[in-house]
């Protein structure tokens, strides 16, 4: 399996990031807090694209989750080996990268944190997940460990084969953010989703929106000075929050 030019194409969005790094289970993590009293036994995992928890676009995006009320942790599940932000506008070798970076190297800190987090007092864990971290909030589920599942462009998925693992496995309701220009999510992948999933045949609950004029990686990485990418952006954290809310 291979990713698409796209998943490290984009721009970087301004601002200033609000969370702190922390180390947990061992693993470095930005995290986002709310600045009002939350449920303190639920946490967002948020699993970046290939540019890590380094890169402010994510960092933004994890503290726009903590504005909602919900605790965010972004974990390094890339172990300290991100795809540097300056290779969004040059060539990169993005096989050699990927294949240093495959379950048995990406799913280890992800556990480590998990069972940190359930020491803490957290019970409940929903997940998002962006291009690459689409793959392994799908893996989170297929396992149960997460009871809410949340994923932007994902990459890496085998389809038809994940969407049957996901709905025979999973009690984690699913929400696809999709949009009209996505190799590694296409159309008729979308029409797969909604076909193994839709009309009510995913009782934990399915819903899948679709964003015209946008592409592959527009929920993280899309140029906001495109309306139409601006509102697939924003239209797609809307959607997540208030899935978020309904079912974690």
């Amino acid at each position: 399996m291979s990713l698409c030019k796209h998943c490290i194409q984009g721009v970087r969005h301004e601002g200033d990031s609000q969370g702190t790094f922390k180390t947990i289970g061992g693993v470095p993590c930005y995290v986002a807090t709310p600045t009002v009293d939350y449920p303190k036994d639920k946490v967002i995992l948020f699993l970046p694209d290939v540019f890590g928890i380094e890169l402010s676009n994510s960092q933004l995006l994890a503290d726009d989750f903590a504005r909602n009320g919900f605790k965010v942790v972004a974990i390094d599940y890339l172990n300290g080996d991100r795809i540097p932000p300056d290779a969004m506008n040059a060539s990169y070798d993005f096989m050699a990268w990927l294949s240093k970076h495959g379950a048995d190297q990406t799913r280890p800190p992800l556990d480590r944190v998990i069972a940190a987090l359930k020491a803490e007092g957290v019970t409940k864990f929903g997940a998002t997940g962006y291009c690459f971290g689409g793959r392994y909030t799908f893996d989170l589920a297929f396992d149960n460990v997460i009871q809410c599942a949340v994923v932007s462009h994902p990459s890496l998925l085998k389809v038809p084969e994940d969407l049957k693992t996901y709905f025979s496995k999973s009690q984690a309701p699913l929400l696809i953010n999709s949009c009209e220009v996505d190799q590694m999510f296409p159309a008729e992948a979308q029409t797969q989703a909604d076909e193994i999933f839709g009309a009510g045949k995913f009782a934990p609950g399915y819903k899948r929106e679709y964003f015209p004029g946008c592409t592959h990686g527009f929920a993280v990485r899309g140029d906001v000075s495109d309306p139409l990418i601006k509102a697939g952006k924003e239209g797609s954290f809307k959607a997540a929050v208030e899935f978020f809310l309904e079912h974690l």
